[in-house]
Parts: structure tokens; C-alpha cells; sequence
């Protein structure tokens, strides 16, 4: 089997709740999918706020996809 693993990170809104950049998550599913692999796992990783410049909080999203035989 072949596998792709790819890291994106969330950023925080700025203001309210939830990440700002999840489209950023989804294209990397969407051309992975494009190209044959199915999201095999996916885990994160939190860390600090940065402050008030650099924004809330950010997540790490590891993900490995599968080639789809």
C-alpha cells in the first residue's frame, strides 16, 4: 500500500470560537482524494495562544492517507 502523510495547522479566529482556516484542511482532503487516497487517520496536536498579535490558539492536524486500491 502507499500512504501520504500531510501536516495543517488551525489557526484560531481571531474573535469568537472555532478555527479560522478549516478550508485549508478541506482541500488538503479534497486533492488527496482527487488523487486516489482515502483519509486513513487523523490526529492533532494543541498548542498556547501565541498572543494577542499572532492570534488564538493553533492545531496541529496530522493526517495519513491511504492509496485506494
Amino acid at each position: 500500500m502507499s500512504y501520504v502523510v500531510i501536516q495543517v495547522v488551525l489557526k484560531e479566529k481571531m474573535w469568537g470560537t472555532g478555527s479560522g482556516n478549516l478550508t485549508e484542511l478541506e482541500k488538503s482532503i479534497n486533492a488527496q482524494a482527487a488523487l486516489g487516497y482515502r483519509l486513513h487517520t487523523i490526529t492533532t496536536a494543541a498548542s498556547g495562544s501565541k498572543g494577542l498579535i499572532a492570534g488564538g490558539d493553533r492545531i496541529q492536524a496530522t493526517m495519513v492517507f491511504e492509496r485506494i486500491a
